[in-house]
């Protein structure tokens, strides 16, 4: 049984019909990728799973449970950890209360009276950022602030974590980096789930991929078998034969990281 099961699932705005029908799953000690164009429905999937977004139709399946009706504070108890394309750090805090408070949220009371120094440099440590620990939130760069949100994510310990373009602002040598802390993140029996635009990293880290197109899923597997997929390049191109230029005023262009690194607009 998969940690994740996405059935069937639909969401529509008015007239527009942001995921249709969409279906896929994420294991544990996995790295799931979930990719697309721009307007693709990605975010409005993780807003669905996470419980933001309720579906007009569909299921959402946990670690065995339905959870398609249940608020965010449950699915986060039973062990889903989300972190998002918007950044949502407390700005006056410093990098290290900000993890502090996650640990105290998800620990309750025992938390409070609990010293918790320990555990929350070790997690700063473990994603790279305890240069930042005295910094606020406010002032560190994007690509730190995104790894200040992980580490707060991870003060819960989930089973799962739904990863909203975690490498935006990272530059190489920082993406590498995070690449192997995800790879030790599934070695732990998490899975992980993660929108990502960084062609890259997804093909480097995934174990499986699948793509959004229109709100459907049009492909799934590993990642040598979605860059050969012509749907999937076609998505993305705009054709799925590189030699045929005929169709379309492109040049031909293979999928890699040369991809449109943008940011999604939520659906």
């Amino acid at each position: 049984m998969s940690l994740l099961e996405v059935d069937g699932v639909v969401v529509q705005f008015g007239g527009v019909i942001a995921v249709n029908g969409a279906g896929f799953t994420a294991e544990a000690g996995r790295v799931t990728g979930l990719i697309g164009p721009n307007g693709a429905g990605k975010t409005t999937c993780f807003n669905v799973i996470s419980g933001l977004q309720k579906p007009n139709r569909g299921t959402i399946r946990f670690d065995g449970r339905t959870v398609t009706g249940a608020p965010v504070h449950r699915r986060s108890k039973r062990g889903m950890g989300r972190t998002f394309q918007r950044l949502e750090a407390f700005g006056s805090l410093s990098v290290r209360d900000n993890v502090r408070v996650a640990f105290d949220i998800h620990r309750g009371i025992t938390g409070l009276l609990r010293p918790v120094a320990a555990d929350v440099d070790a997690l700063l440590e473990r994603v790279g950022i305890s240069a930042y620990a005295r910094d606020r939130a406010d002032s560190i760069p994007t690509g730190t602030a995104r790894l200040l949100e992980l580490a707060r994510c991870l003060a819960a310990d989930p089973k799962l974590l739904l990863l909203d373009e975690p490498s935006s602002g990272l530059d190489e040598a920082e993406t590498d980096a995070f690449g192997e802390l995800l790879r030790g993140l599934a070695a732990e029996g998490r899975g992980i789930l993660m929108v990502e635009h960084d062609m890259d990293l997804v093909m480097t880290v995934c174990d499986e991929i699948h793509v959004l197109d229109f709100g459907e899923v049009i492909a799934s597997g590993a990642p040598a078998d979605i860059r050969a997929n012509p749907r999937v390049q076609e998505a993305y191109l705009g054709y799925s034969d590189p030699a045929d230029e005929t169709r379309h005023d492109l040049p031909p262009v293979e999928l890699t990281s040369e991809l449109p690194a943008v940011q999604e607009v939520s659906t």
